[in-house]
């Protein structure tokens, strides 16, 4: 069976031999690989013109809903997948993190999108920024897709959550994908792809796969094209430096291998349940995947007093670890990839035992094997490894075995354990079990500036905790120095990395047309129907409406204080607000706002169905008895919302900038309000139904 690339709209087997990829667990040929005979520059082109084009065509809420469905698709064909899976050596285990890990992956992004972003095809970013005295010129950052390809390659430990976490926030963004999966697993993620091509739910060109090498590919890249890669340090490193890429300032995000520490807590006992969740922890991250994960523990950092009851637990627990075939029942950890990484494996324990004690494990340990016809070739044993001097050994804060290989290292104080963290030169993440804050503050305060990400374990949070090797959408992913300097992941900031961030300036008004959303100073409009009798389609951002006066009295202070039981001494003791910070009596800040939504709500039934939220609220100067006060509203935003089918109203939320100003025009409050306002579409469905409904009776 040869391989096949998705390749400008259509499945194509590359020229060649290729290269002969084997069942991890029973070494039979799966299938050739080979990319021979692409045309790259056209790849990329096709994907710019075609797939690009149609991705920036929609808006960011239709692309998050396109992969929200996408993701429920692929969730029907898990079951097909998982046994394409199960040939990478991946246990049931392995592949769920894989495969439902990705789709989670997948709809935490598109959630993401549609609740952080307007319902645009670009995003605007922060708040606008006065450039001038009296706020004729100001400035405001948007960002918009990137009219380029985002080329995504991805090592071969998860061939669907690598894909799936990058293309999610590519697409998004509006920046189709051209995927490079590893050469060994390329056969998992080409099923995938196959799943998501036959869905037909991504719009021709947003996604394209090379199973193969990539040739001149990265020649043929422009400086609207962004690389994001996975793998080793040293691959990453050649990439980086490609000329073309260095040429034309091409965006290269790396999240490469480290090695991952975790510190058992000075202050923990054997008896204590973080030392069982310490030990726990790191088997788990030692033979998930067989150890050939990114996250995983490689440098174990405890207490040198505890060194022999960690080594003994870890030999205890490591010896009840089954081994084999992925499908036969009682099997906990399956094969490597493949033969070639488990000779790699086999040399590095080799140099690292040069420098080391080997304790458990190691290349001549006996193995047993459960399952049929499983091939011992791709198998490597659970291996623990001793260094009695690890502030003055350098090869295992160096020298990685990406498998399931660990190193117990000594410490004598939380500065020793911080120091001996630090010599990994830079980490995706690590972990401290302790129970005792204070000491967990001190090692994540020390050691962070290492680390992408740091856990801390404990009772209180063990039965809910994500765990050490898990990244997550919300959270960044990725690491300093030898971890690649990149980041992954991390809720929106994913998204931005595929988009152009530009800054632009000009009036009030201008700003506001070019960002769809009010700036102070903007030129306003309005009639004489209230904003609030207007369906969503109906009303337009910019649109204002300035309401009466009110003077605030004793009467009202005294009522509100009674309503709220507020009887704060600003508002109530006359003689003690006078030595106060404002000298007099003063309104309730809530009763201000409170008196507000009375002076701009039109009370009638009317297409606004409910609040939905107040932000942003600061008051300004305050409101004394005697005071006039009146508001502007001002329809600020507007994002359209999807309908899900347990609404009754197809809707939209209509962001309102809120003024209120005093007798001299002294603003004294501002702040921003969500409404819940009926779309005119569906209220037309509605009248139809109700009379598709009477002509039937």
């Amino acid at each position: 069976m040869q391989s096949k690339s998705y390749y400008c709209g259509s499945w194509v087997e590359g020229q060649g031999q290729g290269a002969e990829v084997r069942n991890a667990v029973t070494g039979e040929v799966v299938c050739s690989v080979s990319s021979e005979g692409l045309d790259f520059e056209k790849m990329l082109q096709y994907g710019r013109d075609v797939g690009g084009k149609a991705l920036r065509e929609m808006s960011i809420h239709d692309r998050a809903n396109a992969l929200k469905n996408l993701g429920k698709y692929l969730l029907t064909k898990k079951e097909y997948l998982y046994d394409v899976s199960s040939k990478t050596g991946a246990t049931k285990v392995d592949s769920w993190v894989d495969i439902e890990g990705g789709l989670a992956t997948m709809f935490s992004y598109s959630g993401i999108a549609r609740r952080e972003f307007a319902n645009e095809t670009f995003i605007v970013e922060g708040n606008p920024e006065p450039l001038s005295a009296k706020g004729s010129f100001v400035g405001r950052h948007i960002l918009t897709s990137k009219p380029g390809v985002s080329v995504h390659i991805n090592a071969f430990n998860f061939p669907c959550w690598g894909m799936l976490e990058k293309i999610a926030p590519s697409l998004i963004a509006g920046v189709p994908v051209i995927v490079k999966p590893a050469t060994v697993s390329a056969y998992l993620t080409q099923a995938m792809v196959e799943e998501i091509i036959d869905s037909g739910l991504l719009p021709e060109g947003s996604i394209q796969l090379i199973c193969g090498g990539v040739s001149d590919l990265l020649d043929h890249l422009n400086e609207q094209d962004v690389v994001t890669f996975t793998g080793s340090a040293s691959t990453g490193k050649k990439l980086r430096c490609h000329p073309n890429i260095v040429e034309n300032s091409i965006p290269f995000n790396m999240e490469a291998d480290s090695l991952n520490c975790s510190i058992l807590g000075e202050t923990v006992s054997v008896e204590d349940p973080e030392f069982d969740l310490f030990i726990k922890e790191v088997c788990k991250e030692m033979t998930v995947k067989a150890g050939q994960k990114c996250t995983a523990i490689r440098r174990i950092i405890v207490p040198t007093a505890k060194v022999d009851a960690v080594t003994d637990a870890l030999k205890a627990r490591l010896a009840k670890v089954t081994m084999g075939d992925p499908n036969a029942e009682g099997v906990r950890m399956g094969p490597l990839v493949g033969r070639s990484q488990r000779n790699d494996i086999r040399e590095t324990v080799n140099k690292l035992a040069e420098h080391c004690e080997l304790v458990f494990g190691g290349n001549e340990a006996a193995m047993t094997l459960i399952g049929d016809n499983v091939e011992e070739n791709a198998f490597y044993p659970p291996t623990l490894l001793y260094c009695e001097k690890p502030l003055t050994t350098d090869a295992p804060h160096s020298i990685e075995a990406f498998g399931p290989v660990s190193t117990i290292m000594p410490y004598n104080s939380i500065e020793e354990a911080i120091q001996i963290s630090h010599l990994g030169k830079g980490s995706l993440v690590g972990s401290i079990v302790t129970y005792d804050d204070n000491e967990a503050a001190k090692i994540i305060m020390g050691a962070a500036a290492y680390h992408g990400r740091m856990l801390v374990l404990n009772r209180d949070c063990a039965k809910e905790s994500t765990g050490h090797g898990s990244p997550l959408p919300t959270l960044v992913h990725g690491g300093p120095g030898r971890a690649g300097g990149g980041e992954e992941l991390g809720g929106s900031r994913a998204i931005k990395h595929y988009m152009q961030r530009t800054a632009i300036q000009g009036s009030p008004t201008t700003l506001m047309a070019i960002t769809k959303e009010y700036v102070t100073g903007a030129k306003t409009s309005g009639n004489d129907k209230h904003p609030f009798r207007k369906y969503f389609e109906e009303l337009n951002v910019g649109e204002s409406l300035t309401t009466h006066r009110r003077t605030v009295t004793e009467a009202d202070i005294v009522s509100f204080g009674c309503i709220s039981g507020d009887h704060f001494y600003a508002h109530f003791d006359e003689i003690a607000a006078k030595d106060s910070f404002f000298g007099k009596r003063v309104a309730h800040g809530y009763f201000i706002i409170s008196a507000a939504a009375g002076m701009f709500v039109d009370p009638a039934q009317g297409p606004v169905i409910a609040n939905y939220g107040l932000e942003n609220l600061r008051f300004i100067e305050p409101v004394a008895i005697g005071d006039t006060i009146k508001v502007k509203i001002t329809a600020k935003k507007k994002i359209k919302k999807d309908k899900r089918p347990e609404d009754k109203f197809i809707t939209g939320v209509v962001v309102w900038d809120i003024q209120v100003t005093n007798q001299h025009d002294d603003i004294v409050a501002l702040y921003d309000i969500l409404t819940l306002v009926e779309r005119k579409e569906g209220s037309i469905q509605a009248c139809n139904k109700e009379l598709n409904q009477g002509a039937g009776e």
